[in-house]
């Protein structure tokens, strides 16, 4: 455990992201593009939604990690209120953006597969509900972020709303299990019995979720190094100011 907390030092930080950002981002761009070039334009149509179901290539990634992202800023946020490595506050402010656009680009792509399955773009099923107020928790924290000048207080409140947003995380993933009534379909790919999806979809999709997933670290490494710039920065300035 040593070694991991090495790097919640910024500099630690620094050079090791230094090295690892661009073989993330070049990997991200390859496996997204082979995921969803294979999954658009080499699987074949659904007997019954036809080329509709296509969009489960950018749906399903896109929401898996709106869930997830969350889910991170929460660990990182927690590793902040107890031990107070600024790293971690500042990786959960640098995957809140990110966040936020997986999970625009999950409501988008569910209301336009919705659409022509369902005959409505929206309805207000729990899962759907659950994942609207998620995409709102996400405005309201990048917000409390800009509203507070001192950071460590910024840190110390966004901790507590993404505490409380994580209830939303879980309840947009499980929402299913709760609410067996609900017009959202059940999970695409579970590790229970019975084939859900076939392989001509499966494999596909697994790529494209890995190549979301590397998306999301690559963002998350630039934006916790811009966050540390901006604070060096800031810190030079008011040096320079007291002398």
């Amino acid at each position: 455990m040593a070694s991991v907390w090495e790097y919640a030092n910024p500099r630690k930080f620094m050079h090791t992201s230094d090295w690892l950002l661009p073989g993330v981002a070049w990997a991200a761009a390859v496996v997204t593009t082979v995921g969803l070039v294979w999954g658009f334009f080499f699987t074949p149509d659904d007997f019954r939604q036809g080329s509709t179901v296509k969009i489960v290539f950018l749906h399903v990634p896109s929401a898996l990690m709106a869930i997830n992202a969350w889910i991170m800023m929460l660990v990182a946020s927690l590793i902040w209120v107890i031990r107070r490595h600024h790293v971690s506050a500042l990786a959960a402010k640098a995957a809140a953006p990110a966040g936020l656009v997986m999970t625009a680009i999950a409501l988008i792509t569910g209301a336009l597969w919705g659409q022509p399955i369902w005959g409505t773009w929206w309805v207000w099923d729990p899962r759907l509900t659950s994942f609207l107020i998620l995409f709102l928790f996400y405005l309201g924290y990048i917000a409390l972020w800009s509203s507070i000048e001192d950071p460590d207080t910024g840190a110390d409140l966004t901790a507590v709303l993404c505490l409380v947003g994580s209830v939303f995380a879980l309840l947009s993933r499980y929402a299913a299990f709760f609410w067996t009534q609900g017009l959202h379909q059940g999970a695409s790919l579970s590790l229970q019995p019975g084939t859900r999806m076939d392989w001509a979809y499966k494999a596909p999709l697994y790529i494209s979720m890995v190549g979301f997933g590397l998306i999301f670290l690559a963002l998350v490494l630039l934006g916790t190094r811009t966050e540390i710039r901006a604070r060096r920065m800031k810190a030079l300035l008011t040096r320079e100011r007291m002398n």
